[in-house]
């Protein structure tokens, strides 16, 4: 699942990933941060968002199950593009021994 611009939905596609971008949704960005969670959780997705909401939830409700969260204030989206193929293969390999990552931008945090 994500909720950032379509420029990185369109690049995570071409790298084969399966996703859904908020804008694929029925009530598009107006979509409730509870069902983008239910479906994430159910089809197994990580939840990709610069929403600070999604974190609390994390911590409070281990839900999302798996989140990657964009820490980078406002940033141009191609900045955001080029942050993510910069760290893309760093950020594979994190979600391979734990469920919450956060991408700020200079670092990439795992966390437990």
């Amino acid at each position: 699942m994500i909720q950032l611009p379509r420029l990185l939905a369109v690049w995570l596609k071409e790298k084969g990933f399966d996703l859904i971008h908020t804008d694929d949704l029925p009530l598009k960005d107006e979509t409730q941060d509870n069902e983008i969670r239910q479906i994430a959780n159910s089809q197994e997705r990580i939840i990709i968002t610069k929403d600070s909401d999604f974190h609390s939830s994390y911590i409070l409700h281990s839900s999302p199950k798996r989140l990657l969260l964009i820490s980078t204030g406002n940033i141009k989206n191609r900045q955001l593009l080029d942050l993510f193929r910069k760290n893309f293969g760093e950020i594979a390999n994190m979600f391979s021994y734990c469920d919450f990552v956060e991408m700020d931008n200079f670092d990439l945090i795992a966390h437990e």
